[in-house]
């Protein structure tokens, strides 16, 4: 038996490391501060261990498939979660709020990419080295898409058009990425309290918040249970539909390999779009119509999203120990100067685009740019975190304008994110830097088109107060 738990005990060190980092959280008074989450600072600290080889028998490799099922759960569960039965989401102004917040997200996406493309292309041919423009361009996936992302994408660059280290590299441009937004994005969001530009002046971090657990009595219980206890347990339940989900989507991989095996229909090859490394996008496809029949047949009583949202969250926290686990010292010293120039040169365009255009929204806009700010450079949960920071009680509604979000950035990017960018390597470089260049710049072209509506639309209110 004892050959069965190499693979568990690096699950069990990966939380042990996360239970240390919330620990640490909790007693050292400079942590709270910089309210950095337990996942980052349990992941730096199995990081140091690895480096230095006090975990005997592990690796960074051992951690690396967890990362990446953990960011497939996530995804998964997060679909097969049902809408908001908040009615104000379809309110006019959730809608324009999330298109601000898309537009920028969608300009970062292209711009992140051009410049890390652009600045390991003149990097390489100062020093005569051969890191690859790819490899800049990854920062993109790493920044604006997060660590799931960049490994999914790394590893295919890396398996079928061997791009050397490229899921290394993703990994650590997001790791990066997530010290970034708090490092930046909180002392930015600081600012603008003190200057009282935020709406929601009651904002506070109150103890709970700084400590990362709540004191005695004011913890939250939300979760429904779905099942008898005597039958089964409701936490098992929801697992099971999403082991029921990563069935379904493993053998239709299996099936669907076999169909387009060989098959490349505009130099498209379709084999790596249903490799196993885009698993999380046909999982993503599964859950969304497991969720639909569920709502359509009227099963929803058997489904308790609150749950889920658990599920959704403690994956993410496990994806982001792992993602930072998951760096090989030996990669990142290699190739530290490359990645330092680009991250530091996008952290500064990624910051400057989301500042302005933020602020272009209206009267929420130092919200919508400290928020974008969060979501460029880690997840929708960070940008979720700099956001309490200016609203603590989430009174505006920014945080719902997330939600429009969410599904609008999927929607608008599934060309460039799901048939582009796995392919990516195999194109040239102009027909790449174009799509990329359009990624960027079409968003900005549509933003004063939307700020002129919203001109008009105050002269229209002016008229009829008249």
């Amino acid at each position: 038996m004892e050959s069965t738990f190499q693979g568990v005990v690096a699950f069990a060190l990966m939380a042990l490391m996360l239970v240390i980092g919330g620990v640490l959280r909790r007693h050292l008074p400079f942590l709270q501060n910089s309210l950095v989450p337990a996942s980052i600072l349990g992941g730096a600290l199995g990081f140091i261990l690895l480096a230095f080889d006090l975990l005997p028998g592990y690796s960074p490799n051992d951690f690396n498939s967890l990362t990446f099922h953990f960011f497939t759960l996530s995804f998964m569960s997060l679909c097969l979660t049902g809408s908001s039965k908040d009615k104000s989401l379809s309110g006019e102004s959730i809608v324009k709020g999330g298109i601000w917040l898309t537009l920028i997200w969608t300009a970062s996406l292209g711009l992140q990419a051009l410049i890390g493309y652009g600045l390991i292309y003149a990097y390489d041919a100062v020093t005569g080295s051969q890191v690859g423009p790819m490899l800049g361009a990854l920062i993109a996936h790493g920044f604006t898409q997060g660590p799931g992302q960049a490994l999914t994408y790394g590893g295919i660059w890396e398996n079928d058009y061997g791009i050397v280290n490229a899921s290394q590299v993703g990994l650590i441009y997001a790791s990066l990425g997530f010290l970034v937004a708090f490092f930046v994005g909180v002392p930015a969001a600081r600012r603008v309290i003190r200057s009282g530009k935020n709406l929601n002046k009651k904002s506070g971090i109150d103890d709970n918040f700084l400590l990362g657990f709540f004191q005695k009595g004011a913890g939250q219980t939300e979760a429904r249970l779905v099942t008898h206890s005597a039958n089964m347990d409701s936490l098992a339940w929801h697992i099971g539909l999403l082991g029921f989900a990563y069935i379904v989507t493993h053998f239709w991989l299996q099936i669907m390999q076999v169909v387009v095996a060989g098959k490349a229909p505009f130099g498209i090859s379709l084999s790596v779009l249903f490799s196993y490394n885009m698993f999380f996008i046909h999982g993503l496809a599964v859950c969304v119509l497991m969720r639909w029949i569920i709502d359509r047949k009227g099963w929803g009583h058997y489904v308790d999203d609150e749950c889920l949202k658990r599920l959704t969250g403690a994956s993410v926290d496990f994806m982001v120990v792992g993602t930072i686990m998951s760096i090989s010292l030996a990669v990142l010293y290699s190739l530290v100067v490359p990645i330092l120039l680009v991250t530091v040169a996008i952290t500064l365009a990624t910051f400057i685009l989301c500042w302005y255009v933020g602020h272009w929204s209206g009267k929420l806009g130092p919200e919508r740019a400290i928020t974008s700010f969060g979501c460029c450079t880690g997840t929708t949960g960070t940008g979720l975190l700099l956001l309490r920071l200016l609203d603590a009680d989430f009174s505006t509604s920014v945080a719902k304008e997330l939600a429009f979000f969410n599904l609008a950035i999927v929607l608008i990017n599934a060309p460039f994110l799901f048939i582009v960018t796995p392919i990516a390597p195999s194109l040239s470089p102009s027909t790449y830097l174009m799509t990329v260049a359009a990624t960027a710049f079409i968003p900005l072209v549509l933003i004063p088109l939307l700020m002129m509506k919203k001109g008009s639309a105050r002269v229209r209110s002016a008229v009829v107060g008249e």
